[in-house]
């Protein structure tokens, strides 16, 4: 017993001599300021969106802020557009006003992908957390994917220089959309002559306007969308698309629609003729309660959407 005593004394001293505790508790909690400077993500809603790469959001306490996507640059929708920053973009009359088109582009598209969706802000330790009028910069995760390098993959966006640990995988991105001439890289070959048609697409795309979706059908092909040519000169589809918001596709091929002409896109299976296109799908694809359609040029310049 006095061993035992003596031994329960030694240990009691040499607690105290190297400062230890027994309190469970002595180990304080990081401040709610050092936690939120720490953190590597944040989920939030998107309240608005201001153009292609600036986005308001609300936090999940109420309170609010605005986003500049980080390492990427649309074109000026509500400022003049400076064809100097897209590299091989001629400073042009022409240039400018494509420049300023794909500006738009890249606002709808960001519009129609991100507002009013939660998604997740990711920070990134080589950027600063803050940029110009103290917007946030960050990462714009949504349903899995990296929503910034897919502005550049598409070409909305040109990698705008600056430090941030992705910018290679987002240079990379940037090339194959230059090389493809996608979206605003079409502006590097602006058409000149002064006759509104975008001789790439062999006549004006921009007279192709989707009518409507018969999205409540009574069979795969009584599904449908209706595609009008309102121009004056036969528009060239051949590699356009047509898309829903899921990623459902038809991609025409060797088809040319004439002036003032229609062409219906159903989607269960057939042959394609003049009138009629076929996406080949085994189910219903748009969506009763709401839906978008787009139809791109091969270039991946959007012609026309129509959300309903």
């Amino acid at each position: 017993m006095v061993q035992q005593k003596l031994l329960t004394a030694v240990m009691v001293v040499a607690l105290v001599a190297t400062g230890m505790t027994a309190s469970v508790g002595a180990v304080t909690a990081p401040s709610a300021e050092t936690t939120t400077s720490i953190s590597e993500s944040t989920t939030v809603t998107v309240t608005n969106v201001v153009d292609g790469d600036t986005i308001d959001i609300e936090y999940q306490n109420g309170s609010t802020d605005t986003v500049r996507l980080l390492g990427v640059d649309t074109p000026e929708t509500y400022g003049s557009v400076s064809p100097g920053e897209f590299e091989g973009v001629p400073d042009t009359q022409a240039g400018r006003e494509c420049l300023q088109a794909a500006g738009e582009d890249a606002s709808a598209y960001a519009t129609n992908q991100l507002a009013g969706q939660t998604v997740t802000l990711q920070f990134d330790s080589q950027a600063d957390r803050r940029g110009d009028y103290g917007r946030l910069l960050a990462y714009v995760q949504v349903d899995g994917s990296n929503f910034n390098y897919d502005l550049v993959e598409r070409g909305h966006a040109r990698v705008y220089d600056s430090t941030f640990s992705q910018s290679d995988s987002f240079y990379s991105a940037e090339s194959e959309a230059q090389s493809a001439e996608r979206n605003a890289w079409s502006c590097r070959s602006p058409n000149d002559d002064g006759s509104g048609e975008d001789e790439s697409s062999g006549g004006d795309a921009s007279a192709l306007t989707i009518d409507w979706v018969n999205a409540e059908a009574s069979s795969l092909n009584d599904e449908r969308v209706k595609i009008t040519n309102t121009g004056s000169s036969s528009v060239d589809l051949d590699g356009f698309t047509l898309a829903d918001e899921a990623g459902y596709s038809h991609t025409f091929a060797e088809f040319t629609l004439g002036a003032g002409d229609s062409v219906y896109v159903h989607t269960g299976s057939g042959t394609n003729d003049a009138d009629d296109h076929y996406m080949g799908y085994g189910t219903e694809i748009w969506n009763d309660d709401g839906d978008t359609a787009t139809v791109q040029t091969a270039a991946g310049t959007i012609v026309d959407q129509l959300a309903y």
